[in-house]
């Protein structure tokens, strides 16, 4: 088990810390994806452009704690480039609505995500990364929040929309834990 400032870091941890790094990846790469589409002229890019200038902080500490920490990646970060993109994009075709809608869905998983990660750590002598889960969950909820008064519901066919991205965040979730 690689060193830590607090001690040995499970394995667990590395997962976490692996997985975290790979979401924000991922939500950073859809965001890219709706700003391609829709441009900075669009009703709420300047929203988008605020959610991603904060997934991209939110990035950038779990890349430093990659790196800090001895954590690999996950190998599957090339995909997620291309399917974090190709989300965004898709659903900025689709409209602004289905855009934000994007953003409920993805943001509902990220909540319960980083509140099971919360839990964990409660038993576990890590600070930093429980200090970052939490600040950056309260950051993500504002994201769920600002698209739900965005419209998101209204989004044509918002139910399956909703519920196949919330699909594919739980496998991605799943997949980035142990790839």
């Amino acid at each position: 088990m690689a060193e830590s400032p607090v001690g040995t870091i499970r394995p667990d941890i590395h997962s976490m810390i692996r997985v975290n790094q790979a979401g924000e990846y991922g939500a950073a790469q859809i965001y890219k994806g709706q700003l391609a589409v829709m441009g900075d002229h669009a009703p709420d890019s300047g929203a988008i452009h605020h959610m991603a200038e904060q997934e991209q902080v939110h990035l950038d500490a779990f890349d430093k704690m990659i790196a800090e920490r001895g954590v690999r990646p996950t190998v599957l970060q090339p995909f997620w480039k291309v399917a974090g993109y190709a989300l965004g994009a898709t659903t900025a075709t689709m409209g602004p609505r289905a855009a934000m809608a994007c953003t409920a869905a993805v943001e509902t998983e990220i909540d319960a995500h980083y509140q099971e990660q919360l839990e964990a750590l409660e038993t576990e002598n890590e600070p930093e990364l429980s200090k970052m889960i939490a600040k950056f969950r309260e950051e993500e909820l504002e994201h769920k929040e600002t698209a739900i008064a965005a419209g998101a519901e209204d989004a044509p066919g918002y139910p399956i929309l909703s519920a196949a991205i919330r699909l594919g965040c739980r496998v991605a979730i799943g997949l980035s834990k142990r790839v």
